[in-house]
This record gives structure tokens, C-alpha cells and sequence, in this order.
């Protein structure tokens, strides 16, 4: 229904309220009766009415206006302190504490409020009924349904939404990494950057966003870093402060109580030269160290407490040399906080890198690599349930690895038609994996259920995928797209459910895998020896020839080339002496049988003349 006129009114004009008081009747018409009038009337018979008994009803249409709904922290600092007390101070604020617990009355308050607590804490320890005990040993079969997931929210960049209305050739920037929340799972940071070789455009925003997925129409928060964003990642330590790595190699942090500006910046003399595509946070009692990768061959760790410098630094040069001209570009990076002395880095050239950063010497922090892809490992992720196995996406297929074979992954993927460029493993199942297609599609595979072919395949967007994050609940999905859209979907119960004997199939079939591979590994060693054998043998035949004397050299040949004619000299004399000994003995075969045949012919005419 269309609004044709609206009635507006002053606020002042109603609602006003009324004020009653008491005053006497008064009379304002009077109207006397008029008996001249009674001849006009006129009696109707019959009289008809109609009644409805239906009640009145009326339809009214208002238009309201959405509700905006903002969030806004407050930050608690430490208080009651006297005015002449500095809580920065450590040696005042000991001093007072001191001071006070020596007096009287802070004993008594404290015996106190110690009945009060005691009290509250015993409600707490009381027996829950409603508690489920037996929770972790078989998780309940799940109902057989086939494989589906859902869109749930999608999100786009509202400054490229604004630019693409614009100028629709304009260069999108892609989301190329997302971080969840670690405390709740309805936030989502996400980095923005184009990583198109010389496409970024003169107004393009440097811009990264928080996004609250109950009100995802604006950013929660917008971060301002000097230079686009190409990973960011919370701190699972401290929700509010996040660590990015820039395009530009440098290295910032937030505190979204402080704002969306960075808090402190990496200067560019002693931060990477290339994009950094990897920056994780480290397992530490301070919980400010992280770690970060780029293509320029190096891995550097940092406290962003101190910027100004990296703490530490690795050369990806596997010939453990050290050479930074001779480092393999990095570009994707991975850390498992149960072993915190190792990591491992996919390089541009296709090849995994085992790291242990406790190692003595810069050669001997290189532990491992892996002949893994033909062309970048976009992505390395370990196993939450086996570490020892981690999986790698690159080129047309992904790969699951095993740390006690070198040479071959255990098991793999076929080869797409279209390249594949993120993946991470399930944290509910230990034998589901995702991955993402450069043609807009999220594969969802259960090697225990297909091995050839994924168990499903959605079509998520008609642009390239270009990152993946999974919730820690395993249930939720997110995934970027090369035009900045951030889609969410949710998965079915059965993909994201721990199936009843899982853990154990799983364990017997990596155990089997790689059981195979190192028998095959063997083998292949075994024939490498035996080829590498024959090659030195033959060449060490060579290098006695060069060194002998020529003559020699020509009087071996000579005899050996008389030592031949003789031998087949002596081979057709034994062939012709076989020959004439065959034919003289066919010879004296004949002769045997002629004379056979002549004493016959006698005892036959006496045999005829007795008859007759």
C-alpha cells in the first residue's frame, strides 16, 4: 500500500494531560418544546433493520525506521587507591599493601567476607543433576543423512560495494585471510588486500574490518594500517589485540580498545621486504610473541611489546648456508601450540620446510623438507587430532603427509581442473578436511567415507575462493573470496559430529599409509644404491682406461680381438665336426636298414614256397 498523504502533529499539540476541578452545572442550550410541530410526524410500518454481528475491523500499514544497534567497550582500570599512591608504581603499591594488611580491621574484614566466600564456593562445588558424565567416550551415532550445508550470512566490503557501483572495471580487493574470535564465535576479522601485480588503484582503501555477525550490515570495527593487510590474526590469549602483517613486510597491531588505529608499527629497515602471508601468534606466559613469514625468504619473530625489531630471524635457504639470495619465498606459514619448538613453512617453489626453533645453529633450525607441489603451497595444516600428519594444498591437489616419510605423501587427492588455494582440517573429525577451488568451489572430504571424490561439493561464488577459516566448534565455515565477498555456512551434523570408532579407523588407516610408503620409500632407495652402484662402477672402468698407456691399450685389443676369431673359429669347427658326424651317422642308418630289408626278402620266398 502506497502512503498518499501523511498527517503530522507538534509534539505540543497532544499528550497533554488534563487537570479536572469541581465547579457548579451549568445550562449552555435550551430548547422548549414545540407542540405545532407533532402533526408532522409520521408512523412507518412495518419497520425493517439489519444487524451484523461481526466485529468492526481496520487495517493500518507503519512504516518504521531499522534500528541501528552499536556496540561500545568500556575499559575497567584499577582503582581505590589513595590519591598520593601511583598504581603504575610496583614499589608503592607494595609498600601500601603492606602497610595494610597489618592492620587490625583489615584482618577482621578479611575473616569476614572469607565466611561469605566460603559459603558462595560450596554453592558452586554442589552437584550439578543435570551434569553429562559419560560425554566423552562414544559419541552418539548420528542420524544417516546425506552430506549439506548452508548459507548463513555473506558479507562484502562496504567500500567495494560503493566502488563497484562507481566504476564497475574498478579493481576489488580480495579477502585474503580471516580470524575468528577466539572467545565467541560472532566475530570475524578480516584482512583486505589486492595481490594483483601492479592493480592497486590510486583510491583504493587500505581498510580491514571486524565484522559482528549479529549486525554484519557495517564493520564492527574498521582498522587503519598503514599499508593493505594480507594476514591478521587474533590473539587467543587476549581477545582484544590482534597482530597483521602487511603488504608493504611491515608488521602492526590493534587493541579494538584503543580504536581501530595500529597501536605500534614494525619500521620498514628491519621488517620484511615482500608481503607477509603468515603471522601467528607463539605460545608464550606473556602471550605478546608471534612469529610471521614472507616471500622474501625470511621467518622473523617478534614482541609486540617491542616492534622496533624482530627478536629473532630465520634465512629459508635449504642448502644451510644461510644465504638470503639462495631463500625460498614463503608463503604460507604453520604452528600447532602443542609442539611450540616447531613449525613448518610452504614455499613458492612447491617445497615444505620443517623448522625447530631451539636448535643451536641457524642450519640445524632446518630440520626436514618435502618435494611437495608443482607451483606454491597455499596452504599447511597439521592434523588437530595426529600431529605428526598435516596436509598441504597446492597446484590441482592436496596432500596428506606423514612426519616419518620424506620422499611421498601417504595419501592425495585427484587432480582438479581448477587450482585449489586454501584448506584446514575439521576440528570435530579427524578424518574430514576443506578445501577451496579457484573456480568458486568448497570441497568437504571424508577419506573414511570416499577417497577418490569429495563427500560434498558447493558452489559458493562465480569468483575464485581465495582463503578458509573454520570455527573451533567445527560447525561453522567461512570463506573469502578473490572479490572481497565473505561467505558463512553451516554444515550438517554429520560432518561436523565425532562418529562412533572414528579416532581408531582413522589411526589404522594413517598407520597402514604410511607403513606403505616407507616399504615403497625402501625400495626405491634400495634401486637408487644398486643404479648409483653400476654408474661408479662403469665410470671407474673409464677413468683406469684414460689413465693407461696407449700401446697397451691397442695390444689388449688386438689380443682380444684374435682371442674372438679364434673362439668362433673353434664354434663353426665344432659345428661342422657335429654336421659330418650327424650325416655319417644317418649314413650308416641307411646301410643298416638296406641290409635289414636284403635278409627279408629271402625267408619271404620260403615262406611262399612251403605255402604252395
Amino acid at each position: 500500500m502506497e502512503i498518499i498523504y501523511v498527517y503530522t502533529r507538534k509534539r505540543s499539540e497532544f499528550g497533554r494531560p488534563c487537570s479536572f476541578s469541581d465547579r457548579p452545572a451549568t445550562v449552555n442550550v435550551d430548547i422548549p418544546p414545540d407542540p405545532s410541530m407533532a402533526s408532522n410526524f409520521i408512523l412507518r410500518d412495518p419497520v425493517d433493520s439489519s444487524v451484523q454481528h461481526t466485529s468492526d475491523m481496520s487495517a493500518h500499514e507503519v512504516n518504521t525506521e531499522r534500528v541501528e544497534v552499536e556496540s561500545h567497550g568500556i575499559n575497567h582500570v584499577e582503582g581505590g587507591w589513595p590519591k598520593d599512591i601511583n598504581p603504575q608504581e610496583m614499589e608503592q603499591t607494595v609498600r601500601f599493601r603492606k602497610k595494610v594488611e597489618k592492620d587490625e580491621n583489615y584482618v577482621n574484614t578479611i575473616m569476614h567476607l572469607g565466611t561469605l566466600m566460603e559459603h558462595c564456593v560450596k554453592q558452586n562445588n554442589a552437584i550439578n543433576i543435570y551434569e553429562e558424565y559419560f560425554g566423552e567416550e562414544d559419541a552418539a551415532e548420528v542420524e544417516d543423512e546425506p552430506p549439506s550445508a548452508k548459507t548463513i550470512n555473506v558479507i562484502r566490503s562496504l567500500f567495494d560495494v560503493l566502488l563497484s557501483k562507481r566504476d564497475p572495471n574498478v579493481t576489488k580487493r580480495t579477502a585474503t585471510h580471516l580470524s575468528w574470535h577466539p572467545d565467541t564465535c560472532r566475530k570475524l576479522a578480516v584482512a583486505y588486500s589486492s595481490l594483483e601485480f601492479q592493480q592497486n588503484a590510486k583510491d583504493m582503501s587500505f581498510e580491514s574490518y571486524i565484522w559482528d555477525l549479529e549486525n554484519s550490515n557495517k564493520p564492527e570495527l574498521i582498522l587503519k594500517p598503514s599499508s593493505p593487510l594480507v594476514s591478521l590474526e587474533y590473539n587467543p590469549k587476549d581477545s582484544h589485540v590482534l597482530v597483521g602483517g602487511c603488504y608493504n613486510g611491515q608488521m602492526a597491531y590493534w587493541d579494538t580498545r584503543k580504536g581501530g588505529l595500529p597501536v605500534e608499527v614494525s619500521t620498514v629497515e628491519v621488517s620484511h621486504r615482500d608481503p607477509v602471508y603468515g603471522a601467528i601468534w607463539l605460545q608464550s606466559k606473556t602471550g605478546t610473541e608471534c612469529f610471521s613469514a614472507s616471500t622474501d625468504g625470511q621467518v622473523l619473530w617478534w614482541d609486540i611489546r617491542k616492534l622496533s625489531e624482530p627478536t629473532e630471524s630465520l634465512v629459508l635457504d635449504i642448502t644451510r648456508k644461510g644465504l638470503l639470495e639462495n631463500a625460498l619465498g614463503a608463503i604460507s606459514l604453520e604452528f600447532e601450540p602443542t609442539m611450540p619448538t616447531k613449525f613448518m613453512v610452504g614455499t613458492e617453489q612447491g617445497i615444505i620446510i620443517a623448522c625447530n626453533r631451539k636448535a643451536k645453529t641457524p642450519p640445524e633450525k632446518i630440520t626436514s623438507i618435502y618435494s611437495s607441489h608443482i607451483g606454491p603451497v597455499y596452504a599447511l595444516a597439521r592434523n588437530p587430532f595426529y600431529p605428526k600428519v598435516f596436509l598441504s594444498v597446492g597446484d590441482w591437489t592436496a596432500r596428506i603427509w606423514s612426519e616419518e616419510t620424506k620422499e611421498s605423501s601417504i595419501m592425495w587427492t585427484k587432480c582438479h581442473l581448477s587450482y585449489l588455494t586454501d584448506g584446514c582440517w575439521s576440528t570435530a573429525r579427524p578424518s574430514v578436511f576443506f578445501t577451496t577451488r579457484s573456480d568458486g568451489t568448497l570441497d568437504i572430504w571424508d577419506f573414511l567415507f570416499k577417497q577418490n571424490d569429495p563427500s560434498l561439493s558447493l558452489k559458493v561464488c562465480n569468483e575464485p575462493l581465495s582463503s578458509l577459516r573454520l570455527q573451533d566448534n567445527g560447525c561453522v565455515i567461512g570463506c573469502g573470496s578473490k572479490l572481497g565477498t565473505v561467505t558463512l555456512l553451516e554444515i550438517s551434523s554429520g560432518l561436523c559430529t565425532l562418529q562412533r570408532n572414528e579416532k581408531n579407523l582413522a589411526t589404522a588407516m594413517f598407520e597402514r599409509e604410511t607403513k606403505r610408503e616407507k616399504i615403497l620409500e625402501a625400495r626405491h632407495r634400495e634401486m637408487r644404491l644398486k643404479e648409483r652402484a653400476r654408474s661408479e662402477g662403469q665410470a671407474t672402468e673409464v677413468e683406469e682406461m684414460l689413465l693407461e698407456d696407449p700401446q697397451e691399450v691397442l695390444d689388449r685389443a688386438r689380443q682380444e680381438f684374435f682371442e674372438v676369431i679364434e673362439a668362433e673359429m673353434q664354434k663353426r669347427t665344432r659345428a661342422e665336426a657335429r654336421g659330418l658326424f650327424s650325416k655319417i651317422k644317418d649314413h650308416m642308418a641307411a646301410e643298416v636298414a638296406m641290409q635289414e630289408e636284403e635278409s627279408q626278402l629271402p625267408k619271404d620266398k620260403e615262406e611262399e614256397e612251403e605255402e604252395e
